[in-house]
């Protein structure tokens, strides 16, 4: 719920949480590939998609906002992880997919090359849910208002079935999605290229945009709400930073966890502090609302 009241730590503690998700997915996918059999990685990723997939079912029959939001979050990027990314991982290495390389170093992995092939299942999805869905996303709603107009409504008459945890689910799947399909784009030398005026718009395009996303966060006096709104804003926040990284602005310590351990212990440590806190607070909330029934 938004309100004209700020709510600053509990905007920073659930952007710091999702935060810190994205480099230590990125470390566990390599470390996964440097310590394990290829067999191993690929049975690996597959049971670490399944158990994302669980995670997020069990979180429909969790009680509570904030805990259903944290399965779904947590299931998702499992999810994301085992069932996406080491799955292309899987058919680029079986039908020999080369990477692409740049002064005898890769810039982008086989995996990485073959996802835009799947930006027609993209379209397909966000087709149904912008003409048969009325729901929370900010962006979706914004494109009915101005697609439809007076006609949204009609349109997009009810909602579907609402679960916290499926919302929080899709919603990282989706942004996650999108923007992958978008630097994969900007990547690519037969449209743009990495070091494109474009490619750099559009990175301080989303900055900016993460900036306002961040703000509107302030309002919320939802642990929940703020969690899934942080989801959005951390990945579109983190899509300058994979640019920076891609023309070697910065250091990507993340994609070398090996030679990084402390920083990346820091990061786990802080991740599991804030999950932990977060989840507490959540049910601390529900205990107070049940005694208030």
């Amino acid at each position: 719920m938004e309100t004209k009241k700020l709510y600053p730590w509990r905007t920073i503690a659930s952007f710091l949480l999702v935060l810190f998700s994205m480099p230590l997915g990125h470390a566990l996918m390599i470390i996964m590939e440097k310590t394990m059999s290829e067999s191993a990685v690929h049975t690996a990723g597959f049971l670490l998609g399944l158990a994302g997939l669980i995670m997020v079912i069990v979180g429909v029959f969790v009680k509570g906002d904030t805990r259903q939001t944290l399965w779904g979050f947590i299931g998702g990027l499992l999810f994301w992880t085992g069932w996406v990314e080491f799955l292309f991982m899987y058919y680029a290495r079986r039908y020999g997919v080369m990477p692409e390389m740049e002064n005898g170093e890769i810039v982008t992995k086989p995996e990485y090359l073959i996802m835009p092939a799947s930006f027609g299942m993209w379209v397909a999805i966000m087709v149904m849910y912008i003409f048969s869905t009325r729901n929370g996303c900010d962006f979706i709603t914004w494109i009915q208002r101005k697609c439809f107009g007076k006609k949204q409504r009609t349109i997009c008459a009810q909602p579907m079935t609402r679960h916290t945890s499926i919302v929080t689910f899709m919603e990282i799947f989706m942004i996650l999605w999108g923007l992958y399909l978008l630097l994969m784009f900007c990547y690519d030398k037969n449209f743009l290229g990495d070091h494109h005026p474009v490619t750099f718009l559009v990175g301080f395009g989303c900055f900016i945009g993460s900036l306002f996303m961040f703000k509107r966060q302030l309002y919320l006096a939802s642990w929940g709400a703020n969690i899934r709104m942080s989801i959005a804003t951390v990945i579109v926040f983190w899509t300058p930073v994979e640019i920076l990284g891609r023309i070697n602005f910065f250091k990507e310590f993340w994609v070398e966890p090996e030679k990084y351990a402390w920083q990346m212990t820091v990061i786990l440590i802080a991740f599991i502090a804030l999950g932990v806190y977060l989840w507490i607070k959540g049910t601390k909330r529900k205990a107070k609302k049940n005694q208030s029934n």
